[in-house]
């Protein structure tokens, strides 16, 4: 959790808060280590971004939430539209 936490230039407390809020939810070691993905580090750096600015933890969380939900549908959105142009009418 400390390495992890200081890849992102923040503390084990606040990846824990991160935890509790659900937002990132890391898999643990056979010694109970915290293992974070690639993912949940790129969204703890962006829910620290947003907690730098002066967003509520729990408001960054909920943000972050709905930009990810966000590009999932634009991607969705850009293969179904994509699908429909290579079908003939």
């Amino acid at each position: 959790m400390g390495r992890a936490a200081e890849m992102i230039g923040t503390t084990p407390a606040f990846l824990r808060a991160l935890g509790e809020a659900k937002l990132i939810v890391p898999l643990r070691s056979e010694g109970g280590h915290r293992r974070y993905s690639r993912y949940q580090l790129r969204l703890a750096a962006r829910a620290r971004e947003l907690v730098d600015t002066g967003t509520p933890i729990d408001a960054a969380c909920r943000i972050i939430v709905l930009e990810d939900q966000l590009q999932e549908a634009q991607r969705l959105n850009e293969q179904i539209r994509q699908g429909a142009q290579a079908s003939p009418a």
